[in-house]
Formats: structure tokens, sequence, C-alpha cells
């Protein structure tokens, strides 16, 4: 079997508490969490590699989800965080609906195609019973417990 989505997204990287934030402080408070377990990740540098993605095209995918993500010369292996708003951020997302989990990963500069099966994984994720579970989840362990079942 292959990786593990939780080991992608860190338990300690998973926040509960977004309710009343805008999407680039959401994609700062995530990216503080990937910085703080990765200590050589470059904060400046995937804040704006993350925006400028962002700019290209809205990573918010419908059904309360999104899923920015980008290349970053200072991170050496994929990692993310995970930020969940009982009450949904403003996000634009393609549905014009609020984003209520957002999956934020970083990725080295030449990431294979690993990033492909994160986002595979995820998509499936979205469409499953387990994403109610995770936008209704009490604490991280919850949610850690739920990516630790989804295989990349």
């Amino acid at each position: 079997m292959g990786r593990l989505l939780s080991e992608i997204f860190d338990l300690r990287s998973i926040k509960l508490d977004f309710d009343g934030k805008t999407k680039e402080l959401a994609f700062a408070d995530l990216i503080d969490s990937i910085s703080a377990l990765n200590p050589g990740c470059n904060r400046a540098e995937l804040f704006t590699a993350i925006m400028e993605r962002e700019s290209k095209m809205c990573t918010g995918i419908g059904n309360g989800v999104a899923i920015p993500h980008a290349n970053c010369k200072s991170i050496t292996k994929i990692c993310g965080a995970i930020g969940v708003s009982k009450h949904g951020l403003d996000y634009g997302a393609l549905d014009d609906k609020p984003v209520h989990i957002v999956f934020l990963f970083a990725l080295s500069e030449k990431p294979g195609d690993e990033h492909l099966h994160i986002l595979n994984q995820i998509f499936k994720l979205v469409q499953s019973e387990e994403l109610a579970l995770m936008k209704n989840a009490k604490n991280a362990d919850e949610i850690h417990a739920i990516l630790s079942r989804v295989h990349l």
C-alpha cells in the first residue's frame, strides 16, 4: 500500500478554529503550521506560491472544500495542513458556497506525480460520508483518524 493522507497532513497541522478568517488569513495560518513542522520552509515563499496558484484558478472545488497547493523551493517533501470552519469561509469557490475544509499542501519543485494521487484521494474523500464527519469533528484526532484510513 502507498502512503496515507495522515502522513501528508500531520496531526499538529490540523486546525479547527477557522471561523471568521479570510482566505489569505487562512493560508497564512496553515502555512505557519507547515513551517513549524518543517523548519526549512520559507513562509513568505510558500505564501507567494500559494497565492500565485490561486490567482490562476480558484482551488475552492465545491461541496465546502478547497485544496490550495503549490510548489516551493524550500520544501523537500510533500507536507500539508488542514483548516476546518464550522460557519464557512468566503472563498470564491466554484459553486459560490462557503468553504468549510481547506486542505493546503506544499510540494517540492520537482514532486513527480504524487500530488495527483493526493488530489485524487482528497476528491474521493470529498465525495464520501467521511466529509461530514470531518466537518463535524470535535478535535484534530478525529480528522487525523479519518485521514489514516485513506491511502495514496
